[in-house]
C-alpha cells in the first residue's frame, strides 16, 4: 500500500531576501533603460526647436522680402500679432515672437515662447544699405572663460530658453531659474528686461551643458540670428533692392 500513498512536497517559496534582489535587479535594469530613453527624448525636442528656429529665420526673411522690413514682436504673451506702433527703441523691439504674423507655432517643443528681439531700423519701416541702428552680436564663451563674438551685424535673434530655467510657458506661467551658475543663461533672459537699450544688444549661444563649473556654467538655450548682409542679399535677390 505504500505506493499509493501521496508522495511529499519538498518544492520552497522564494524567501523575502531573495525577492527583494530580484526586485532590485528589475529595478536597475529598468532603471538602466530609462536614463537613455529619458535623454533620446531631451535630444529629440533640442532637434525639433533647432529646426524649428530654422524656420523661423527664413519665415523672418520672407516677411521682409514681402514687407521691405522685419516683423516688430507681438502684441503680447497672448496676442501674437506684431506690434501695430513703431518701436521707441531696442527695448520695445524685444519681446515674443509675432508668430500669428509668421504663421508659425508660438513655443518651443517644451512647450516655451519663443523669444525675439529685432533692431527698430529693421522692423519700424522698410530699410535699405543705408539704414542704421545699432545691429545685435552673439557672443560665445571660449575654453578660457572668456566671451569671443561668434556673429556680429545682427538685425535680428531668435531664442528658445531650453527645458530649464528662464523662459515662459503657453499658459504664462514664467519658468523659475533653478541655478545660481548659470550665467550665460542669465545674460540671455536679462536682454529681454533691459534697463536701457543698449542692454539689449548682446546675447550668448554656445554648446549645451550640464555641470555648474562649465564656463558661463550650465547652459541650454537655442540661439538663432538673421545677419544684416543675408536679409539685405535676400532682398536684392528677390527685387525688392537695387
Amino acid at each position: 500500500m505504500d505506493r499509493f500513498k501521496p508522495t511529499q512536497n519538498n518544492t520552497k517559496g522564494f524567501t523575502l531576501v531573495e525577492l527583494a534582489v530580484v526586485v532590485a535587479v528589475i529595478a536597475l535594469l529598468l532603471g538602466s533603460l530609462l536614463v537613455p530613453l529619458t535623454t533620446q527624448v531631451e535630444q529629440r525636442k533640442a532637434s525639433q526647436t533647432q529646426k524649428q528656429l530654422e524656420e523661423i529665420r527664413e519665415a523672418l526673411l520672407g516677411y521682409a522680402i514681402v514687407n521691405g522690413r522685419l516683423p516688430r514682436p507681438a502684441l503680447s504673451e497672448n496676442d501674437g500679432r506684431e506690434r501695430d506702433v513703431a518701436c521707441a527703441d531696442a527695448r520695445d523691439c524685444t519681446g515674443f515672437l509675432p508668430w500669428v504674423a509668421l504663421s508659425l507655432p508660438k513655443s518651443d517643443a517644451w512647450g516655451k515662447m519663443i523669444r525675439y528681439s529685432v533692431v527698430p531700423q529693421y522692423a519700424n519701416s522698410t530699410f535699405d544699405f543705408n539704414t542704421g541702428g545699432t545691429l545685435k552680436t552673439v557672443q560665445t564663451r571660449l575654453a578660457d572663460g572668456s566671451l569671443a563674438n561668434l556673429a556680429t551685424n545682427l538685425a535680428a535673434v531668435v531664442i528658445s530658453h531650453g527645458p530649464k530655467n528662464w523662459g515662459r510657458t503657453e499658459d504664462g506661467s514664467d519658468v523659475a531659474d533653478s541655478s545660481d551658475t548659470n550665467l550665460d543663461e542669465d545674460t540671455n533672459h536679462a536682454k529681454f528686461y533691459c534697463a536701457t537699450a543698449t542692454e539689449c544688444t548682446d546675447f550668448i549661444s554656445r554648446s549645451q551643458a550640464t555641470a555648474p563649473g562649465a564656463p558661463g556654467g550650465e547652459f541650454d538655450d537655442l540661439v538663432a540670428w538673421v545677419p544684416q548682409t543675408i536679409v539685405l542679399s535676400r532682398m536684392v535677390a528677390a527685387g525688392k533692392l537695387p
